[in-house]
Order: structure tokens, then C-alpha cells, then sequence
């Protein structure tokens, strides 16, 4: 577990690599609504937790869930170690290049190859974040379905639909971790 003060840390050193860092409740974003009506519509209805259980990151501002605030510790470092990935791909990139191919390339949905790879290189970073605050007993066959869920469901408008690329992934990747903490 992580305590307060190591989450403060965290912050703290976001806020120096990136000085306009926020953090910003999605309810009260008339764009992150605004997206969340987009996803409605071109998920034909499937998307429907977008504004309470996904968080978003735009350049420096990471748009939050409601429950924010009651998170643990732990919990908002994760988040905010897989977000800050996403920041650090948009720096490197550049805003716009980033955001093109996060959403666009080579195509939407499907085979969505460059959103897929930004999330797997997010996603290392949660699960080496689980595995340094829980240890490996927190990489259930629970997480690795949920995680491999995300990367074939409307949640990401089915930005990949090989499973078994996604697994051997998530594989490889618990097992990279576990063996370098061992």
C-alpha cells in the first residue's frame, strides 16, 4: 500500500515534469460530456461508463471520475502513473500527432494499432504500479480479464480484436515484472 505522503510525492514530481498538471473532475467538463455523448453514438449505445469509471488525460489536465477524492492512495498513484505515460507519449509526440494517431491510426475501430500500442505502454506501467503496492498476489485472472476486456470492448471502441495477442501480452508483460522484482 501507499501511504499519503508517497502519493504527495507523486504529485509533486508530475507537477515538475509537467508544471500545467491538473487534475479535473469530468463532471464538471462540458468536454469530457461532450465526448461522452460522441462515444454513446459511435458505440451505439454500448459506452456508457465513460464519465464514471474511465479516467482521461488531455495534455497535462487529467479528467477524474466522481469518486475521486474516496480513492486510496494506491489507487489514484496507479491511475496517475498510467496517465502520466499518456502525458509523456503527447510531449514526445506533440499534442496533435499524438492525439491523430491515438484516435484515428490506422483506423478507429478494430484495429486501432497506435491507440493499442499507447495503451499497452500505459498499462506496463499500472501493472508494474500494482505489483510494487500489492505484490503479485494482485495479478488475478479477474485483472487479466479486465484489462484484456478493455483493449477489445466498446470501452475503447474495440480497439483490438486479437485476444490472444492482447493475453500473450499481458503474459509476458506479469512475467517481465515479477521475474525483475524476484
Amino acid at each position: 500500500m501507499l501511504s499519503k505522503t508517497e502519493y504527495d510525492d507523486l504529485l509533486s514530481k508530475i507537477l515538475i515534469e509537467f508544471p500545467r498538471f491538473k487534475i479535473v473532475k469530468k463532471s464538471n467538463s462540458i468536454f469530457m460530456k461532450l465526448i461522452d455523448s460522441f462515444l454513446r453514438v459511435a458505440s451505439l449505445g454500448k459506452t456508457k461508463n465513460f464519465m464514471t469509471n474511465f479516467v482521461t488525460t488531455i495534455g497535462s489536465t487529467v479528467y477524474v471520475t466522481e469518486d475521486w477524492d474516496i480513492l486510496s492512495s494506491s489507487t489514484k498513484a496507479i491511475t496517475l502513473r498510467h496517465e502520466r505515460v499518456h502525458m509523456r507519449q503527447s510531449k514526445r509526440l506533440g499534442r496533435f500527432l499524438f492525439s491523430f494517431l491515438y484516435l484515428f491510426a490506422p483506423v478507429p475501430i478494430l484495429f486501432a494499432y497506435y491507440r493499442t500500442k499507447f495503451e499497452k505502454e500505459a498499462y506496463e506501467e499500472s501493472l508494474k504500479a500494482y505489483f510494487e503496492y500489492y505484490g503479485s498476489k494482485f495479478f488475478t485472472p479477474a485483472l487479466k480479464e479486465n484489462v484484456i476486456h478493455h483493449f477489445s470492448s466498446s470501452e475503447y471502441l474495440w480497439m483490438w480484436i486479437n485476444n490472444r495477442s492482447i493475453e500473450e501480452w499481458y503474459d509476458n508483460v506479469v512475467k517481465e515484472i515479477t521475474k525483475e522484482q524476484a
